[in-house]
């Protein structure tokens, strides 16, 4: 049976199967797959080939699959400084796993995390692999519930990096992302961080003044930076409790310092994955002298869009659990909720006992 073809004429099935296979068999791409700007289009035409296929459907999608698997493994696995973005890339296959997995017997919920781990890991601050990564959870919103549950209460961490980075552009679609963050072992630690989300701004600036932008008009220049991997090393401590020096010696509390990486304050806060353990960063002994100097400094952009963000995703928060939530875990939350006003405001009228 002859491929078929698409409607526009823009080439065949198996010469975009084949140019996949050459990319993810090529030891000379293996440094950086992504770079190839072909790579992106040829995935687009086989999967939508895929779909538009009468008849030869399960056949085409049998023979693309075991390409598309070896691609995304390979870009997941590309050196961290590649000079390209995966991210739209390994979206665009994870789509195609979601969309035919069950053709071929595949479950995708390796490759997502896959995807977390090492993509949106690196490339959160950057404004299209965000919007791309949103769209993807809104526009497979029922299969994840219904397939992968646990996957989006994971990650949630790395999501509030992601619109800490990326500002109240993408608000509206981090709203609708955000009832699939609540699970009951996420449902606390979720609270504390949507109200520490101007703290994980500041964090995420300090990280910046230490080490370099996270965030760009370009990929280019955030990957030149040290900074994503200087998160790395925050997630390594928090994960394995390995030691990290301060090169610069600096305690991290002067606000034109580098950052205490043993803080357990930033630790909590730019964390990826959710370890259900309420945030601690509160009684950090930088906890005070952090914010007295946001406080005297200019706020940036994005601190004051997420002043204004973060009593709204508490709000889709509150309206979520009021929904879905067992009383149980409605029950737990009043004495968080409590606890954290009577930090934010020591005055005895709001103190909590």
């Amino acid at each position: 049976m002859a491929s078929p073809k698409l409607a526009a004429g823009d080439g065949s099935y198996d010469f975009h199967l084949r140019s996949l296979s050459a990319a993810s068999r090529d030891s000379a791409a293996a440094a950086d797959p992504a770079s190839d700007p072909n790579l992106l289009q040829s995935v687009r035409m086989v999967f939508e080939m895929c779909k538009e296929a009468k008849g030869a459907n399960d056949e085409m999608v049998a023979r693309a699959f075991p390409v598309m698997n070896k691609l995304f493994q390979r870009c997941a696995a590309a050196p961290t400084l590649s000079t390209a973005s995966t991210g739209v890339l390994l979206l665009t296959i994870l789509q195609f796993f979601l969309d035919f997995g069950e053709a071929v017997l595949h479950d995708a919920d390796g490759s997502l995390k896959t995807f977390f781990r090492s993509c949106l890991s690196r490339e959160f601050s950057d404004p299209i692999v965000a919007e791309r990564t949103l769209e993807f959870l809104i526009a497979n919103k029922t299969k994840i519930l219904n397939s992968f549950p646990a996957l989006v209460p994971q990650f949630f961490p790395l999501l509030l990096k992601l619109i800490a980075s990326n500002g109240d552009r993408l608000d509206k679609k981090f709203s609708e992302v955000l009832p699939l963050m609540m699970s009951a072992g996420s449902f606390l630690p979720l609270f504390l961080s949507l109200m520490d989300l101007p703290m994980l701004v500041v964090a995420l600036e300090k990280v910046e003044r230490s080490s370099g932008t996270l965030i760009g008009s370009s990929l280019a220049t955030i990957q030149k930076s040290a900074a994503p991997e200087m998160l790395l090393a925050l997630m390594d401590e928090a994960y394995t409790g390995s030691s990290i020096e301060d090169q610069s010696g600096n305690s991290g509390s002067d606000d034109s310092g580098r950052l205490d990486l043993a803080d357990p304050m930033f630790l909590d806060l730019l964390k990826d994955e959710n370890d259900g353990i309420a945030a601690k960063h509160w009684t950090s002994p930088t906890i005070s002298s952090t914010l007295q100097a946001a406080l005297n400094s200019p706020q940036s952009d994005r601190l004051k869009q997420s002043l204004k963000m973060a009593p709204h995703f508490l709000t889709v928060f509150f309206a979520t659990a009021l929904r879905d939530v067992n009383n149980s875990l409605l029950c737990a939350l009043i004495p968080v909720v409590m606890s954290r006003y009577a930090a934010m405001f020591p005055d005895k009228d709001f103190s909590f006992e």
